[in-house]
Formats: structure tokens, C-alpha cells, sequence
């Protein structure tokens, strides 16, 4: 039987926050993200640990709003980890579970924290429990995958989510489809993927959480492979795969991923802060630039989101670098809590039927041409 009012619960994990909203039916009643220090995530040594943390940071959240979450009809989680899976409202089972838990995908980004307390709740309080278009998506055309070593390949490791949801809610704008345009979309957070979209394809990008890309406020972004090497025999591999995801960037160079403290350092004319703030938004243009090639110049729109677009010299020093390839639109913070809620609200609804998580990767690989 259909109700006349759902609740969801919407829980996204980020790199340096928890986001938790409450929506019934299609209003928003209340929408609560809390900042986490490096310093206190840090304390964790598995971002799996972090899970009774993040937890009670929802269970205070609802207490403090007044919901008890015996009175929500779904959970929804932003996710990633698993296999990789096709675009979509994902229905949280036990095997996308365990293979989120067991990052099968490669990837540990804390986004897969919003599955796994997603399905902790639901199993608690017998709901069903959603996901939509986590961060290994794989949309990726075969350039995009093929390294220089056999067996070794690109895979997609993005900000799916909210680069999608801003891209269809631009194409909109513009009175097109998504599935008619091309786009740079750069998402710029405490994690920075930059990708290109190809009519509603997500073909190329870089894989933020993995060590390529731009550094950020918690990761290291690319490194030339022999100096990581030489670094790795003066330290351990352990420490530098903390460092690609949650201990490099602006945690090692400065003991902390809060950007607001590093950008009030630039604004007081601080060397260092200026030097690190400003290189980083000089290697989000040059991926930038390099996604443009893959879309062969034919470039739509270039389109800023996240966090960090809230510093308005983000947006101007690429408007300065990029501003020649296409129109550039800005669209500071993210459209993640909707874009989850709503298709989730469908299935409820049954005006949607949600795909099943099949186990296995989108893409086979390139062994049937020895590769």
C-alpha cells in the first residue's frame, strides 16, 4: 500500500564531513553536515572504523531534530567500493554490503560509509536502504583505462554523484538533455575529481582517492613514480596509501584539512598558504585542460562545484586558465541530497524498479586481447 508521506534519510560521508538529511516526500525538512578534522578521522586506522563515529554523529543529529529513526521509511547512503556498477538507483543488499565493506573495488573513499550505515539502519529498524550513482560508476571509454604496465588499469573513482546531478540540472538550464551535451564538470571539495561527460556518459576522469589528479586538502594527488618510490623506501607503503586518500595535501603540509584555516592564512598574504592554495587550483586547470582533449575541444560547458567554490578566487583563477575552452558555470557546494533522495522516493513509490548489484565489475578487461 502506498503512503501518503514517506521519510527518507539521506547519509553522506565525505572526506572531511558527515551530511545527513531528513526528506518527506519531496521537501527537504532539515539538512545538517558536520566538519571532521584530520586530526580527529586520523585517530581511526581503517576509514572502516569510522563507522560507530559517524553513526553517533547521525544518531545526535536525529535526537537533536527530534526524529526517531524507527519513523523513516527508507535509508539512503552515498556509496562506493564495491564493484564497479552502472549508473542508477542501487538496492543496498547483504553482497553489496560485504564487497563495500571488503572494498573490492580497490578504493577505501569514505563515501562508502554512506552503504554501510545506510544498510546498519535499515536492518535495525527493517527498512530498505538505497544507493545512487556511487563513486565507481564506470562510464570510462577503453582510452581511458589502458596503463603502460599489462594488467594494471584506470578505473572509475569519482564524485559521480553530485558531478551528474549538476551536469543534468545545467543541461536543464540550458533547455537540452544531459544525454545531449558535453561537459568538463570539476568537483572541488576536501577530494577534487575532475571528469568529462560525454553526452550522459561519464567517459574519463581522474581517480581523486587513488593518488592522481590535484592535490587537496587531504590527498596527494599525482606524484612522479620514482620520487614516490624513493619515498616509500624511506617510509612504508601503508603510509602512503593513507596519505592518497585522507593524510596528504594540505594535512601534511600544514597538520590540518580545514581550508578555511589555510585560506585565511592566503588572505593575510602568508608565502606558503598562497604558494600551496594557489598550486592546487593551477592543477585543477590543467586537468581541466586535459579533459577538454578527450572531448576533442567540443566542450558545452565547463562546470565548478563543491565545497571549496565557496573561496571566490577558485573560480577565478580558472576562469583565468580555462575560461577560453567554454562557458564556465559555478555551482558552489553540491546537489547530492536530492539527487539521492529522489529516485529513492520513486521506489518507494513504485514509479521506479531499482537495479540489483550483480557482484561483478561493469567492464571484464582487456585479457581477451592480452592486455
Amino acid at each position: 500500500m502506498q503512503n501518503d508521506k514517506y521519510r527518507l534519510l539521506v547519509i553522506n560521508p565525505g572526506s572531511t564531513s558527515t551530511k545527513v538529511s531528513l526528506f518527506e516526500n519531496e521537501t527537504s525538512v532539515f539538512e545538517k553536515s558536520l566538519f571532521h578534522d584530520s586530526s580527529v578521522l586520523l585517530k581511526f586506522p581503517h576509514v572502516n572504523d569510522q563507522v560507530p563515529f559517524r553513526k553517533g554523529v547521525i544518531l545526535d543529529m536525529l535526537k537533536s531534530e527530534g526524529v526517531e529513526p524507527s519513523t523513516i521509511d527508507a535509508f539512503v547512503g552515498r556509496g562506493g567500493s564495491a564493484c564497479t556498477q552502472p549508473g542508477g538507483l542501487t538496492s543496498v543488499s547483504e553482497k553489496l554490503y560485504d564487497d563495500t565493506v571488503a572494498a573490492v573495488g580497490g578504493s577505501e573513499h569514505p563515501a562508502k560509509l554512506g552503504v554501510m550505515l545506510a544498510w546498519e539502519f535499515a536492518q535495525e529498524y527493517s527498512r530498505p536502504a538505497y544507493t545512487l550513482n556511487p563513486t565507481n560508476v564506470d562510464e570510462y571509454c577503453d582510452y581511458a583505462r589502458l596503463t603502460g604496465i599489462k594488467g594494471v588499469y584506470r578505473v572509475s573513482h569519482s564524485h559521480v554523484l553530485n558531478q551528474k546531478a549538476v551536469a543534468e540540472f545545467h543541461a536543464a538550464k540550458m533547455g537540452r538533455k544531459y544525454e545531449e551535451c558535453n561537459f568538463i564538470v570539476a568537483h572541488i571539495d576536501g577530494g577534487i575529481t575532475v571528469s568529462a561527460h560525454e553526452r550522459g556518459r561519464m567517459v574519463d576522469g581522474n581517480m581523486g582517492a587513488d593518488g592522481e589528479g590535484a592535490f587537496t586538502p587531504t590527498r596527494i594527488g599525482s606524484v612522479p613514480v620514482l620520487q614516490l618510490l624513493d619515498y616509500i623506501e624511506a617510509h612504508s607503503v601503508a603510509e602512503v596509501r593513507l596519505k592518497c586518500s585522507r593524510a596528504g595535501g594540505f594535512v601534511d603540509l600544514f597538520g590540518t584539512s580545514n581550508s578555511d584555516t589555510i585560506h585565511a592564512l592566503v588572505d593575510k598574504g602568508d608565502r606558503k598558504a598562497t604558494l600551496v592554495w594557489n598550486t592546487m587550483i593551477y592543477q585543477v586547470c590543467k586537468m581541466i585542460g586535459e579533459m577538454s582533449a578527450v572531448l576533442c575541444g567540443k566542450v558545452d560547458g565547463i562546470l565548478l562545484t563543491g565545497g571549496l567554490l565557496r573561496f571566490s578566487d577558485v573560480e577565478e583563477g580558472v576562469r583565468r586558465r580555462c575560461g577560453f575552452i567554454a562557458p564556465i558555470s559555478c555551482y558552489p557546494g553540491e546537489m547530492e541530497q536530492e539527487a539521492l533522495a529522489l529516485p529513492a522516493l520513486k521506489a518507494l513509490r513504485g514509479e521506479l524498479k531499482p537495479l540489483e548489484y550483480s557482484g561483478r565489475n561493469v567492464w571484464p578487461g582487456f585479457a581477451d586481447i592480452g592486455l
